[in-house]
Parts: structure tokens; sequence; C-alpha cells
């Protein structure tokens, strides 16, 4: 795949987040299949009792008990001491892995600026719920750059300078990243890679040190019309845009069908390995609109409320 020629790299929060698509989006919230523990008392619902406002159930008053949640109403119909529960609210955290390898800058529309804009959309959403975000670039270094512990909406600006200064160059240590991310995790959380997932030495170790980590992980794979349906004939000399490695072919009628074939059964390979680990699995071409990509097929998958 060919990488994208004079592609107009995004500078600011505008270049990233349509106003229309924030209006769309500010309603949603993260959801999980998981419980998960935060730091902070927030706004979401745990099946844990707690001390927060919304009131669950009761239970028998034992010795030790906070005597200030004690029912003196009912103290007063029973003359018996009985304790008032309440559904604990917790933090949720929210981890975006983004694969700045250089296959990503490919594409029409490039894959790379789609994952950039679809991080901001996602963060966006975590933030104005405030959820602890915290994003992740991942290339050949494995771990290449960072930004951890955003909270709130006036950290949105932060994030899309942090996202606006990556850029795609050079090849993928996708275990090292993941090891890495994996041991310097705070809680646990909702964690979204963005990534096509053509890894020459595999995805699954990498896969396997992050769940388990405890995170819930989905798996967004990018990948452009041209990948899905390459616009290309006769001989060619292609080169490995990551690693340098030579092929010459002739692109023919046979070759695409088994192309097609190939990535069919790599892509299916891939969604079995997500299937059988709890790792919800989402395969995403770049012509699809980030709000329809959002709302109907995020939401569907359990992701987004």
């Amino acid at each position: 795949m060919l990488r994208t020629e004079n592609i107009k790299r995004p500078e600011t929060i505008d270049d990233l987040l349509d106003p229309e698509l924030v209006t769309t989006i500010s309603r949603l919230d993260y959801t999980s299949k998981k419980i998960f523990a935060g730091k902070l008392r927030g706004e979401r619902r745990s099946k844990k009792r707690g001390e927060s406002v919304e009131f669950a159930d009761h239970r028998p008053y034992v010795s030790g008990d906070d005597i200030r949640h004690i029912d003196w109403n009912i103290f007063g119909r029973l003359d018996r001491l009985f304790l008032k529960l309440f559904l604990e609210e917790e933090d949720l955290s929210l981890i975006l892995v983004i694969d700045c390898s250089a296959s990503g800058d490919c594409g029409e529309p490039n894959k790379f600026l789609y994952m950039q804009k679809l991080a901001m959309a996602l963060g966006y959403i975590g933030l104005v719920n405030f959820n602890r975000v915290s994003a992740t670039a991942i290339g050949d270094q494995g771990v290449i750059s960072a930004v951890r512990d955003l909270r709130g909406r006036r950290r949105t600006q932060e994030l899309a300078r942090w996202l606006c200064s990556l850029t795609p160059d050079g090849g993928l240590d996708f275990r090292e990243a993941c090891k890495r991310i994996a041991l310097n995790r705070r809680g646990k959380g909702v964690m979204i890679i963005l990534s096509d997932f053509f890894i020459k030495e595999g995805y699954q170790d990498g896969l396997r040190l992050l769940i388990g980590r405890g995170f819930d992980v989905f798996a967004m794979q990018i990948l452009s019309p041209q990948e899905l349906k390459p616009p290309i004939t006769g001989d060619l000399r292609l080169k490995d845009i990551e690693d340098g490695d030579m092929a010459e072919v002739t692109i023919s009628a046979p070759l695409l069908k088994r192309y097609h074939a190939n990535l069919t059964a790599y892509t299916d390979q891939l969604r079995q390995f997500c299937a059988r680990r709890e790792i919800t699995l989402l395969t995403v071409s770049t012509e699809t609109e980030i709000d329809t990509l959002i709302i109907d097929h995020m939401r569907k998958k359990g992701l987004l409320r």
C-alpha cells in the first residue's frame, strides 16, 4: 500500500473534532462488562455497596458499624437497628492505544488521520463524563509517547495537542509496547486499541499481556478501502513501508482473488483470537463516518451507552 501523498496533518482540535460530532457524542458514556474500582468517586453505578446518595437496601446493624447510617425510622417502628446500604459510585479509566507505525500512513482516507480523529472523539466522550483518560502511542521502540490521567472537559485541548504531535513512522514492536502498557497500568479500565493489526511478529503475545492485567479490551482494526479492494494491476515492485522488504509481483485477477482470501482469513483469525479471550473486535474501513462508527457500531458492541 502506497503512503498517502501531500496529506494535511492536523494542527488543532478543530482539525480533529467536528462541532456537529461533538453534539452527537456528548450524551454518550462508556460502559464495561467488568466492575472497576477507581480511586475517586464518580458518576458510575457499581454492584458494590457503598456510601453514595442512592439507596439500595438494609441489613441488620452489627457492632462496629457507622451509626450515622442507622435507619432510625425502622428503629422507631420495630425497635431494631438496621443499617442503610447505598449503591457505591465508581470511577472508570479509559486507555487509548494508537499504532504510530508507518503502515498507518496509507490509504484514502488516510488510516492514521482516521485513528487520530477517532481517538479524539473517544477521548472527548471520556473527558466530558469525568472519566480518567490516558493515551499511548506505540511504534518501533514499543511505547513512544503517552499522556496520562486527563480528567474533565478542560483537558480536551491537551489531548488534542498530543494527538496532533504524533507522526506515523517506522515499524511496530507490539509485544514490547503491550508489555510496557501492562506494567505501567494504574488500576483497571476500558482499553481501546487503534491499529491495522498488520504486525509481522504477530499480535497474539501482546494482546495476551493486556488481558492478563485486568483491562476490558476493545480492538479497532482500521483499514483503508484500497486495502479491502486494491485498485492496482500490472507488474509492480513492492517495498514494505515499515522494514523495506522488497517483492516483485504481477497483479492479476487470480492474485487479487488470493489476496482477498488471505485478508479475509487473517481478519477472521484475529476475530476468533479476540472472541476466545473476551476482546471485542471491530474491523472498520476509513470510509465509515466516525459518528456512524460510534453511534451505530460501538454502541451495539456494548462499549458506549
